[in-house]
């Protein structure tokens, strides 16, 4: 997996080839547009990530915060981590029928979303399912899988 040392997310986009720049800067566009009050957008795990700060959910398996997005260009595709939505099996399923219903291809990871470009996957569709897990719903699913 390619991880960036960049500090901040307009630095990270800098290092990008313009075409992948482009498409992740409208993914990112998408995803913060849809994204529930309470997530910190940031550079963590060398890529940008939205998640719950520490100061608001200290209780971590990892002393991390938790990551409920992510989006990274990797060597040969772009991934959209959706950790906080695969915890929801019924968002798994709209996922999938959302690539059905737009005809695209779905090429889907344990947690994330591959792509080469942003035309390639239907935002609409992604930034719904983004909005339906605030961070309070995304905490109570956490606990309930990890404090059993």
């Amino acid at each position: 997996m390619v991880t960036s040392a960049a500090k901040t997310v307009p630095a990270y986009l800098a290092t990008l080839p313009l075409e992948r720049r482009k498409s992740v800067a409208a993914v990112r566009k998408m995803v913060k547009a849809h994204m529930p009050k309470g997530y910190k957008e940031v550079m963590h795990w060398g890529m940008i990530c939205w998640e719950i700060p520490l100061a608001r959910y200290p209780d971590t398996y990892n002393g991390q915060p938790l990551c409920y997005a992510g989006l990274a260009a990797q060597k040969h595709h772009i991934s959209l981590h959706l950790t906080g939505v695969y915890m929801f099996p019924e968002q798994v399923a709209a996922i999938q029928a959302a690539f059905r219903a737009a005809g695209q291809r779905l090429d889907m990871g344990k947690s994330c979303i591959r792509f080469k470009a942003a035309d390639e996957i239907p935002l609409a569709a992604l930034g719904k399912l983004i909005a339906g897990v605030p961070p309070a719903k995304y905490i109570v699913r956490y606990e309930q899988l990890t404090k059993k």
